[in-house]
């Protein structure tokens, strides 16, 4: 299980937010790079951004911050946040980025997740965000009558990368991630699942691990706060 530590980004600066509320956001740094070529040299095999102020514009709004992110590490990095045309898709692989995580969109223009799936083989990832069970869209700030296992189950043919499935109601409130939901969904399609939202001790990370079916795991407050010591985590997980 690889874990995935995320730098999520707002106004350049590493944040987190608690359940996605944009104004109870926590600055941790305000070098995005130093803290990418931190967790880099920690271990890390990945690293996971989200562009926050994009999520809720529908562009990219902290490009630079994750341009600066790939200049300094090595290591694949996977980006979402306000991705949502082909062309954004393709501009930011050529800069470098290992797999584009596709949300919004995978619910509002499945086939345009479908098309960038075929172009950019490996390359694309659907990001589920759910508030019990529904899937929640724009920044989360939009809720649907999207079951997220049947949005899930739209993409099992499409060739996407993964699935990071996020429960939002635990998300940087530090309270364990819902490894059921979580476990339920990797069971109920081929393609592989990350779990988000809530991973915050290692005992959560062995759950996780212990259910044989999920494929990663991503977490931030927790490595920031130091209630998870990466290099031990990554130890632990190998």
């Amino acid at each position: 299980m690889i874990l995935y530590p995320a730098i999520d980004l707002k106004d350049g600066n590493c944040v987190r937010l608690l359940r996605g509320e944009m104004d109870a956001a926590t600055v941790f740094g305000t070098d995005p790079a130093a803290q990418a070529r931190a967790f880099q040299d920690a271990g890390a095999e990945w690293l996971h951004l989200v562009d926050l102020n994009g999520a809720f514009a529908g562009h990219p709004v902290n490009g630079a911050a994750v341009e600066a992110i790939l200049a300094a590490t090595s290591i694949p990095a996977q980006l979402g946040g306000g991705i949502r045309d082909m062309a954004t898709i393709g501009a930011w692989i050529e800069r470098g980025l290992s797999r584009v995580i596709l949300g919004t969109v995978a619910v509002e223009n499945p086939a345009l997740v479908r098309e960038a799936a075929g172009a950019f083989p490996g390359k694309i990832a659907v990001g589920i965000d759910a508030r019990k069970g529904k899937v929640a869209t724009r920044g989360w700030a939009e809720e649907t009558d999207v079951d997220a296992t049947d949005l899930a189950r739209q993409f099992e043919d499409a060739g996407v990368a993964a699935i990071i499935y996020t429960d939002i109601d635990r998300d940087g409130a530090m309270g364990g991630p819902n490894t059921a939901a979580t476990e339920a969904l990797a069971r109920a399609v081929s393609i592989p699942v990350i779990a988000s939202g809530g991973v915050s001790s290692m005992e959560d990370l062995a759950a996780l691990k212990a259910t044989g079916v999920i494929a990663g795991a991503i977490s931030g407050r927790a490595l920031y706060d130091g209630a998870i010591d990466l290099g031990a985590a990554l130890a632990f997980l190998k």
